[in-house]
């Protein structure tokens, strides 16, 4: 019953593993504020949570709108009643731009960054000076990327944004540990969020565990992180990707 009664943010959690972050967050107790830009489908998720008996706001917001952000978080910070402020956050908003860099437009490029890497920092920042404010002491969690450190071809601007997301990790554990908050960071590897049934046998065993992710397997990764009780825990990018980026790979 750690969550009970505290206030958990959770950016772009309308779907996918943002989606699952939510409804876990409110099962354990938390009062959850969805932030998303996708009107439908967060109205969706926070309905399957109230139906649920859970505690949840949706918040239409656009990470790239300053404004959004700070008003996402308000809300945040009210959704207890104002007087807990914000426990966690989750910046798990993110969008990808795959093309050539050839072709790849500067308004595409600042689209990808200004989305994950400035409204992640943005939202830190707005939730961090609610924290201090409190004197509560919180947890931030990036949603970063295995692509932080390995590639494919035509995926520039997402990989620059989470390389940046782990940077910024750290930087902030640094700046925000004297106020009590702690900043980590997730890099999840494949994480299947459609449908299972349709990935094939070697999507699993090329693994080394053996299995392509869930969304549950962030989801526990984030519980670990925004413990309260791991206050030993700042500054780090938990890898969450089955082994995959331990695997030496050469073509024979």
């Amino acid at each position: 019953m750690k969550w009970q009664g505290r206030s958990v943010l959770i950016t772009g959690g309308a779907r996918g593993i943002g989606k699952e972050l939510a409804v876990a967050y409110a099962e354990a107790g938390a009062f959850v504020t969805i932030g998303d830009i996708e009107v439908e489908e967060g109205e969706q998720t926070a309905e399957l949570i109230r139906s649920g008996g859970g505690s949840v706001r949706f918040v239409k917001a656009d990470m790239r709108n300053p404004d959004d952000v700070a008003s996402l978080v308000k809300h945040a910070a009210e959704a207890s009643g104002g007087a807990a402020g914000i426990d966690a956050v989750v910046n798990n908003a993110g969008i990808g731009r795959w093309k050539s860099p050839l072709e790849l437009t500067l308004e595409e490029w600042d689209d990808v960054i200004h989305t994950n890497l400035r409204g992640s920092f943005l939202c830190a920042r707005e939730a961090a000076a609610v924290m201090k404010s409190h004197g509560t002491k919180g947890s931030i969690v990036n949603i970063a990327s295995t692509r932080a450190f390995m590639s494919e071809p035509n995926s520039e601007a997402y990989a620059a944004s989470k390389g940046g997301l782990v940077a910024l990790t750290h930087a902030l554990a640094l700046s925000l540990g004297p106020y009590g908050i702690r900043v980590n960071a997730i890099s999840p590897g494949w994480i299947e969020t459609g449908d299972r049934s349709a990935l094939r046998p070697i999507d699993h065993v090329q693994h080394p565990a053996g299995r392509v992710g869930t969304p549950q397997d962030i989801v526990k990764a984030a519980f670990y992180l925004t413990d309260p009780d791991n206050s030993f825990v700042t500054g780090t990018n938990m890898v969450v990707d089955g082994g995959m980026t331990r695997k030496m790979i050469y073509e024979e």
